[in-house]
């Protein structure tokens, strides 16, 4: 591991002496690269270095101790930054493990989410529209950019599906984990016996694709207008502006209606598009398509989930690390940093321990 480290420090100063290089400064996209690099490993290269500190404060203190004749206050003093070194030293070694654990690739990526309504009709519908809410608001507490793409709305105000991007650094890091099926069980405003129903909602979470990774052929797509709808079919506007694009060699389809313009809403739904074809890429180099396909949103059947909001308790629980939460109004307020926290440190965990599997 430390022999990684000092490699890292070496590439940081490196980089370091190029960012000062005039040369370099005046190359705009050479420079944003190496910032970018060098942003990386500073958190890294600082752990580090900070881990040494504590290595040295240690031996300074044990070598004090070595010595004869100390002073009651200076052998305790020297007692005591022996203990906090090796403290330091063993917080700091954690903390390294963590940095150098392979970093996805998609993290600082902008998101695509895609939300439908699975089992639960109507009810399922009205929980899309609460959770697109809970995501809005969780975007809007730490500082990311919304934009809605496609909106399939019910009368009663639900959707069968939307989908919208959120733009922000690190947005994929954080929200790759809501990927899946979401599970409610509360009370439906129509239901006159007060029992309770449980409805399922599957979300996608896709990492934007950059134009540089998916090339595609225009001979490829079928482009359609058609007019923008609400709900019940009313029209929210009287110009075909709305765009349904199918990709014919793997019968993807997108549609986007939200803006009036049909350019802006082609432009939404290659971007959505391109996300998809990229997804469904790197499923395919893995080999494992189908399984990768359900392991993310299932089938949206009331028997799979990966998180269950239950209304008449008011508790909110992830299934796949067993965390339960009795704050669920909170949280569908988009106060959704406890659980992705949660989300991320298991995840971590998981890694660090194939990791040393590994290096068995």
């Amino acid at each position: 591991m430390f022999e990684k480290l000092q490699v890292f420090e070496e590439k940081y100063e490196d980089i370091n002496r190029q960012l000062c290089d005039p040369a370099v400064v005046a190359d705009q996209e050479t420079y944003r690269a190496l910032m970018k690099e060098y942003k990386n490993l500073t958190p890294l290269v600082e752990t580090y270095r900070a881990y040494r500190n504590a290595c040295a404060q240690e031996q300074e203190a044990a070598q004090l101790l070595e010595e004869k004749g100390l002073d009651k206050e200076l052998e305790q003093l020297a007692e005591a930054e022996l203990q906090q070194g090796r403290e330091e030293q063993q917080r700091l070694a954690e903390e390294l493990k963590i940095l150098l654990l392979p970093k996805d690739p998609n993290d600082e990526r902008n998101v695509i989410m895609e939300i439908r309504g699975g089992a639960g009709g109507e009810e399922a519908a009205l929980f899309s529209g609460t959770l697109y809410r809970m995501y809005t608001m969780y975007a809007e507490l730490r500082g990311w950019g919304t934009e809605l793409i496609n909106a399939n709305e019910t009368e009663l105000g639900g959707f069968k599906e939307i989908s919208f991007m959120i733009t922000g650094e690190g947005a994929y890091s954080r929200l790759k984990y809501e990927s899946g099926v979401h599970r409610v069980q509360r009370v439906p405003e129509t239901e006159s016996q007060g029992r309770i129903h449980t409805s399922t909602v599957t979300v996608a979470v896709l990492p934007e694709a950059e134009d540089v990774e998916i090339d595609i052929n225009p001979a490829d797509l079928q482009i359609d207008t058609y007019r923008s709808s609400g709900a019940g079919g009313q029209h929210v506007n009287k110009t075909e502006s709305a765009i349904r694009i199918t990709h014919l060699p793997t019968g993807v389809v997108v549609e986007c209606q939200d803006e009036r313009s049909q350019y802006k809403n082609k432009e939404k739904a290659m971007r959505v598009l391109k996300s998809r074809l990229l997804e469904a890429k790197r499923e395919e180099m893995s080999g494992a398509i189908a399984q990768e396909r359900k392991a993310q949103v299932g089938t949206g059947d009331r028997s799979e989930r990966i998180r269950t909001y239950n209304f008449p308790q008011g508790r909110m629980t992830d299934h796949r690390i067993g965390l339960t939460l009795y704050r669920l109004e909170d949280l569908l307020n988009g106060n959704l940093d406890e659980v992705i926290d949660a989300l991320i440190t298991a995840d971590r965990a998981a890694q660090i321990e194939n990791s040393m599997q590994g290096d068995e």
